[in-house]
């Protein structure tokens, strides 16, 4: 199967994340990353991978064995990753199409007049001469991480078909629920899956590569007020909105989201719920170094210390705690040959690598926490969540080939 029909049959399985499943703790939290999950495990099958396992969660993984000589010195066990859902943003089947891109403007829908316009889209002119498959505007297109999970299967099809490339232990996993959280690898068995290293499929222009993201946590904070009745309520009322209010106005002016970009990092004001009697405040905490982020909490510990002591005992509770690492922590030193692996792969295959800090979370960064380090390689689609999502068809061969030197150049070191 060529890798453009094998991911066009994944988008044709509906994977949507389902909030309202995964905040009860379902996983997964949609029938169709099951279903995906299924149809992968019966290809993995085909492919004469070994360890094929389907947890109930959707977890799969499996094992393509060593192809070397045993009398070989050892070689590292490399890994790859990718997710089975798809965001929330729109829950429409895919209707994906492929179209010959020869410039301008691309007609997506054209009873809804939907357009892909390369004037809000400039980057559709590197794509010129390819065949580019996007959607017909009603939904995503969903290779945030199907076109992952067709790269990492095409390049086991090409090591299948050229017994000749020697390769170490290679390892796959496809985990559900990325979308909200990281739900599926937060429940991944680094220990068991047995791996040196890895690399998630989970990233955006041809060229792009992770290898540091932030350092993330949340807060909670708690505001108690006193109620009482407004014809009497001089000097009883404590207005817990009010404290609130207050309280983030001392948050440091600029440093949000809608102010920042790069490395900077910021506090976000995410959510707030109550009334005068008892408010929460909810936050997320994001810095790029574990000074600057271990600096934010404590920062966000004293203000709601002093601001207790200024209104009163029992008045403030902050409740901090660490979402995700920067993967580039795991990554530091001797621990940094993924990254060297990766560029010499980006290399043959005539691939400027653009090592970008990505301002978010992803699989990587929670895999990296748990032991296993974990950089990000592209897929060569554009515009996640959105309608305008498309997959340049030459950077999609272009991923799978990075996996299969990745995987060639590991051995040959080792050799």
């Amino acid at each position: 199967m060529n890798i453009v029909d094998r991911f066009l049959q994944y988008t044709h399985i509906n994977t949507t994340t389902s909030r309202e499943k995964g905040a009860a703790g379902i996983m997964p939290s949609s029938d169709g990353q099951m279903v995906l999950a299924q149809l992968i495990a019966k290809e993995l099958e085909a492919l004469d991978m070994k360890d094929i396992v389907l947890r109930e969660t959707a977890i799969l993984t499996a094992t393509l064995p060593s192809n070397v000589p045993a009398s070989a010195q050892i070689i590292p066990t490399v890994s790859f990753f990718a997710h089975l859902d798809t965001s929330a943003e729109q829950s429409n089947d895919t209707k994906a199409q492929v179209v010959p891109y020869n410039g301008g403007d691309i007609c997506l829908n054209t009873e809804q007049g939907i357009t892909l316009k390369e004037a809000e889209f400039p980057e559709l002119a590197n794509y010129v001469d390819d065949d580019i498959i996007v959607t017909d505007g009603s939904s995503l297109l969903g290779a945030d991480d199907k076109a992952a999970i067709a790269a990492i299967m095409h390049a086991l099809q090409t090591l299948k078909a050229n017994p000749d490339i020697l390769h170490g232990d290679v390892k796959v996993a496809f985990v559900p629920d990325e979308e909200q959280g990281l739900r599926g690898a937060k429940a991944f068995d680094v220990e068991s899956f047995d791996a040196d290293f890895g690399y998630t499929l989970d990233c955006c222009g041809i060229g792009e590569f992770v290898h540091e993201n932030w350092n993330a946590g949340d807060a909670v904070i708690t505001f108690t007020g006193q109620s009482a009745h407004p014809m009497s309520a001089k000097g009883k009322l404590k207005n817990s909105l009010l404290m609130a209010h207050q309280f983030i106005s001392m948050l440091p002016a600029g440093e949000a989201p809608q102010y920042t970009e790069g490395r900077e990092g910021y506090y976000w004001v995410k959510e707030m719920t109550g009334n005068s009697a008892k408010t929460v405040l909810k936050m997320d905490i994001r810095d790029f170094t574990k000074q600057g982020y271990q600096g934010r909490m404590a920062f966000l510990q004293t203000m709601s210390n002093n601001c207790a002591g200024l209104w009163g005992e029992g008045t403030v509770s902050i409740h901090l705690a660490d979402r995700y690492e920067n993967v580039a922590n795991s990554l530091e030193g001797e621990a940094s040959f993924p990254i060297d692996i990766a560029k010499e792969a980006y290399a043959r295959n005539d691939i400027q690598m653009n090592a970008i800090p990505m301002r978010g979370g992803y699989d990587g960064a929670v895999l990296s926490q748990k032991g296993l380090p974990c950089p990000n390689i592209f897929t060569g689609a554009h515009n996640f969540h959105s309608i305008y999502e498309y997959l340049p068809v030459k950077s999609l061969q272009a991923a799978s080939a990075v996996v299969v030197d990745v995987i060639k150049i590991t051995a040959e070191r080792h050799l």
